[in-house]
């Protein structure tokens, strides 16, 4: 039988509501990524974007989810906002 994509417990909408967040800050860290400008520094960031979302895969706790959520997007704005002062 094929791996599927999904997993293997039904979702309430609470949980796919946030699933869902995830994916996109976990999107829009890899976007803003790929716009570091060495090579090198890109894959250091990609992996360790990759190991953190991987290392925190597990985890139930609305609370905590919605916490990881936060402190991300923060890192994300950081990130944006270092990109943008290096092209000035």
């Amino acid at each position: 039988m094929a791996s599927s994509r999904f997993p293997p417990t039904t979702l309430t909408l609470k949980q796919f509501l946030r699933r869902q967040q995830v994916l996109q800050l976990y999107r829009k860290i890899l976007q803003a990524i790929r716009q570091v400008p060495h090579e090198a520094d890109r894959h250091y960031l990609r992996d360790w974007a990759r190991a953190e979302f991987k290392r925190n895969k597990g985890a139930t706790e609305e609370d905590t989810i919605r916490m990881m959520i936060t402190q991300g997007n923060i890192q994300l704005q950081e990130l944006e906002r270092t990109l943008k002062l290096a092209k000035s």
